[in-house]
């Protein structure tokens, strides 16, 4: 019988230096853009600094990184033969942390608990990759293209075709549907992002079709800091978020953050929740500096911010009628 007949422990890749380097560099990047984060909500920066603009496109590109080196391991594992015992621990821990995550910020953050973050869709992208282990390159290459080319048929040409209010709960917005999904301190839906991790299958298919695994296992030979925190990645995720809080509040202590402007607060969440909405985005710059500049001429934007007064009380709905008006 030959090795071709019996595809076991000699096919298997051998570990790549290079790659657990590259998960230490997404693991870099994460930890800074949680410390903009952690800056953010102890008031040292403004309300949207890691929720827009540039900070926005860094987070989805850390997202997507993880994923695709997840793809890339998950072929390394178990390709062409799965490993069966190996994968089934290895998805209890991702998903045991995934629950945990879920717990633990459910009490910290009730109203913004995470549901359904990165860990979570790592775990059930990878359930989904083993379906693609072995399929034709190209078929799993040609997922990807349907995926990314819907999701931007979503955004771009037909927008919100594929969105619809039966998804806006937590039970079914993990699956990336949804009109306005329930606010998440981390949301890494099904769709679009599985499409990372089979594209990391896609591309590790291909490099052990064209024998460039030995190349890549010569491209770093020596372990260095970023290799072996790349490693032990999930416990490096679990324990960095907490040490940057602690660190950012302990500092809060000694130097407290200057008092918030209420009006840029208001901005933030007005015009958030104006585009969630699909209204245009000038449409809702205009009605929020509108009700804005109202709500604090006639003193009522802190009281509104501080539940003192209701989003129904008749001066909040009269003004915001009027500068609806004006808006259009």
């Amino acid at each position: 019988m030959t090795v071709a007949d019996n595809p076991g422990p000699m096919l298997r890749a051998p570990r790549i230096t290079l790659i657990d380097t590259l998960r230490g560099v997404a693991l870099v990047a994460m930890a800074t853009y949680h410390f903009t984060w952690d800056l953010e909500f102890f008031g040292y920066l403004e309300p949207g600094t890691a929720t827009q603009g540039f900070f926005r496109i860094y987070a989805r590109a850390i997202a997507s990184s993880f994923l695709f080196l997840a793809g890339v391991s998950l072929v390394l594992a178990h390709f062409p033969v799965i490993r069966w015992r190996s994968f089934w621990n290895r998805f209890a821990l991702v998903a045991g942390a995934a629950l945990a995550i879920s717990i633990a910020t459910w009490f910290a953050f009730p109203n913004e608990w995470i549901y359904f973050g990165i860990l979570h869709n790592i775990a059930l992208s990878s359930l989904i990759g083993l379906a693609f282990l072995r399929l034709p390159v190209l078929f799993t290459a040609g997922a990807v293209v349907a995926i990314v080319a819907a999701m931007l048929a979503n955004y771009a040409l037909i927008p919100g075709v594929l969105d619809s209010a039966i998804f806006n709960t937590r039970f079914l917005a993990w699956l990336g549907f949804a009109e306005i999904p329930p606010r998440s301190n981390d949301y890494v839906p099904l769709y679009p992002w599985v499409a990372a991790l089979l594209a990391g299958i896609a591309a590790t298919r291909l490099a052990i079709t064209r024998y460039w695994l030995p190349r890549l296992a010569a491209a770093q030979t020596t372990p260095n800091l970023l290799s072996k925190a790349g490693r032990h990645s999930l416990v490096i995720y679990l324990l960095h978020q907490p040490v940057l809080i602690a660190a950012v509040y302990l500092f809060s202590l000694v130097q407290p953050a200057p008092p918030p402007d209420p009006r840029v607060g208001y901005m933030f969440s007005c015009e958030a929740a104006c585009r969630g909405e699909n209204n245009d985005p000038g449409l809702c710059q205009r009605f929020c500096g509108c009700t804005a500049d109202r709500l604090i001429s006639q003193s009522l934007l802190v009281p509104l911010q501080s539940g003192q007064v209701s989003p129904q009380d008749d001066r909040v709905q009269s003004l915001a009628q009027q500068c609806s008006i004006e808006a259009q």
